[in-house]
């Protein structure tokens, strides 16, 4: 008469037959899977939840490929937000960013260098009025040439009227190649060293406004909250 197995006994004794090494390894990797199994149990599926062109909200296990960079928060079997992934920046957003990093490090490269090379707004003011002076002597060697080149080309205009095409004389000369020429280059100097004038008065305003800005910024870092 033979007697029925019990459950389980033929893969019991299947296990029993399996050398002593193999079966430690055997016994590691099903303890490792269970747990795994486990974990997962207690963890659940995660859910994405997303928001398409028209506003409407969309809730799945994957997201698809037309929002694939649009942002998406991650949700727990419970509903629960456990996270999101942010939507991809296009070139002018990255762009965008790439400038408002390069203003924050400037501003802390300038306020680095105030306060490590300023003691006091007084210092500030100091070195100011030294920059505008400098300005100020150059303006006023830059307008006493341009009164003299003035002066110069008066006196070359006035030669020219003796020759064609300025003269009214039917028997006027015409003009010398030199006095052409030099009245040419004198008229050019005088353009060129009003612009450098009208320049160097831009220039000092923002000379200026800067190290206005710069008292004010070292005040503000003085005063601040350590």
């Amino acid at each position: 008469m033979r007697l029925a197995s019990a459950p389980g006994s033929v893969k019991i004794a299947a296990i029993m037959r399996i050398p002593h090494r193999a079966l430690v390894s055997f016994l590691v990797l099903a303890c490792a899977a269970g747990a795994a199994s486990a974990q997962n149990s207690d963890k659940g599926g995660v859910v994405y939840r997303w928001v398409d062109e028209h506003g409407v909200v969309h809730y799945g296990d994957s997201v698809p490929p037309k929002y694939a960079r649009d942002r998406r928060e991650l949700l727990n079997s419970q509903g629960v937000e456990i996270g999101h992934v942010d939507a991809e920046k296009t070139p002018a957003q990255l762009a965008a960013q790439a400038r408002a990093r390069a203003r924050r490090l400037a501003r802390k490269q300038r306020d680095y260098f105030l306060l490590s090379t300023y003691a006091s707004v007084k210092d500030i003011k100091s070195l100011r009025d030294e920059r505008l002076s400098q300005l100020q002597a150059q303006q006023t060697a830059a307008q006493q040439y341009v009164e003299s080149l003035q002066s110069h080309l008066t006196s070359l205009e006035s030669r020219a009227q003796q020759y064609k095409p300025y003269s009214a004389r039917p028997d006027a000369a015409r003009m010398p190649d030199d006095l052409a020429e030099e009245l040419v280059q004198t008229a050019s100097e005088v353009r060129l060293q009003n612009e450098a004038i009208q320049a160097r008065a831009q220039q000092e305003a923002q000379v200026r406004t800067q190290f206005q800005s710069d008292i004010e910024r070292f005040e503000q870092l003085k005063t601040a909250p350590p």
